[in-house]
């Protein structure tokens, strides 16, 4: 993995060129959240008005599926997962018959933002909320670039992390991951980092636990939401150019009772004569508490002969809104093929997929499931604290911005860029 440096003043990474940045940048990732919450919280979000009141607000496209790695590895390297690699948090390997854990950054397939930004010396700092992540944010990094995770802040190192007072420097203790508070502490630690001066591009990512547990309209999500903008506005007070986007939104998936609204696709295929279809659910990860491993996306791998018999089989289910091939899936949504399954399936709105009814435990979503990973969950808010220049600002108003845009945002995107 390189990058090229085309001059002290400009950086291409990843086939994309990006001015040095002159002020310190602050990217923000606000994990799962749909623009609906922002709306429902507005009374209760001053500094965010200040923010768009002195920039712009709209809307962008996530990467697909609209799962938190595949969207925060593609904000940090600014291309989607046919070039970076990351796909989801799981693929199957059929040339191990294993199903493989994409944690490592050993699976990144380029360079991250803010890896070149460090090497070309920048203060460059990195804090995410769910630990899974900070492996991937702090690849690269230069010695002496700060990378922690809310989840381990209490065992942040110098060594490390680049960091060891973060809880003297927040003035807490770091909340547990299952805390609404774990992702105000991470805003919030980005703007202690702030007040030090020495961080030249920062970028933060929450959790989406709040999301996954509330809908926009009831009172803790609107409360979450008033203790991130205390935050919100000291960073943009900080003077920092700031913008902020999301990984992925959110939906409810449940039926009339309640209950998780599923289709078992690995279980109908296998009733249906397709006895090898396996199915990966690239929502999974350590942390099912929030979802069960139940999501809008899947992928199957079947044998050469039972594609098309599993792909009409697939289409007829209520509640799957499109079947595509692995080129098919590769080609729309910038997918590398060779860590997606012989079938991409894509549910509706109000539906998730899992694999058979004994693979999942659904004992903490039982009583309600909101979750993500589909089309219906790729359109999050875009907000910048300063107006954009022409392009950029044709581009936000013509629904073309990815949330991968992020740092082009930053570093090209305002006005007086």
């Amino acid at each position: 993995m390189s990058s090229d440096a085309a001059s002290p003043s400009r950086l291409q990474v990843n086939g994309r060129d990006y001015t040095m940045p002159r002020v310190p940048i602050v990217g923000i990732c606000l994990d799962g959240c749909e623009p609906a919450y922002l709306d429902e919280a507005a009374s209760q979000m001053p500094h965010l008005a200040a923010i768009v009141s002195d920039g712009v607000r709209g809307e962008a496209h996530t990467v697909v599926p609209s799962f938190t790695n595949p969207n925060n590895v593609a904000i940090v390297t600014g291309v989607p997962a046919a070039i970076n690699g990351i796909a989801g948090n799981f693929y199957y390997d059929a040339e191990t018959d294993s199903e493989v854990l994409m944690n490592d950054p050993r699976w990144l397939r380029c360079p991250t933002l803010l890896a070149t930004f460090s090497q070309a010396e920048l203060d460059v700092a990195a804090v995410t909320t769910k630990d899974k992540l900070r492996a991937f944010l702090a690849q690269g990094l230069a010695e002496g670039a700060v990378a922690f995770s809310v989840e381990k802040a209490d065992e942040a190192q110098v060594a490390t992390h680049g960091i060891g007072d973060v809880l003297e420097m927040v003035g807490r203790a770091n909340p547990g991951i299952y805390d609404p508070e774990a992702s105000v502490f991470c805003i919030e630690a980005g703007a202690r980092l702030m007040d030090r001066k020495a961080t030249d591009v920062l970028y933060l990512s929450t959790t989406d636990f709040v999301q996954h547990k509330w809908a926009p309209h009831e009172p803790e999500a609107i409360a979450f939401y008033a203790r991130l903008d205390e935050f919100l506005g000291q960073l943009h007070a900080s003077g920092a150019i700031v913008a902020i986007t999301a990984d992925h939104g959110m939906n409810g998936k449940t039926m009339e009772g309640g209950s998780p609204n599923v289709r078992y696709l690995e279980t109908i295929l296998v009733d249906s004569g397709v006895a090898e279809a396996r199915v990966i659910l690239p929502i999974t990860d350590p942390y099912v508490v929030h979802h069960g491993a139940l999501g809008s996306y899947a992928t199957v791998y079947v044998d050469d002969h039972h594609v098309t018999v599993a792909a009409q089989r697939l289409r007829g289910i209520d509640g799957v809104e499109a079947v595509h091939t692995r080129a098919e899936a590769a080609e729309r949504f910038q997918l590398p093929p060779d860590r997606i399954g012989d079938l991409v399936v894509l549910a509706d709105r109000g539906t998730v997929l899992g694999r058979t009814p004994d693979w999942h435990d659904l004992s903490d979503v039982a009583d309600g499931l909101r979750s993500h990973g589909g089309l219906h969950e790729a359109t999050v808010p875009f907000i910048v604290n300063r107006p954009l220049n022409g392009e950029f600002s044709d581009q936000l108003e013509g629904g073309k911005l990815r949330n991968y845009d992020l740092f082009q945002v930053l570093c090209d995107g305002w006005a007086d860029a």
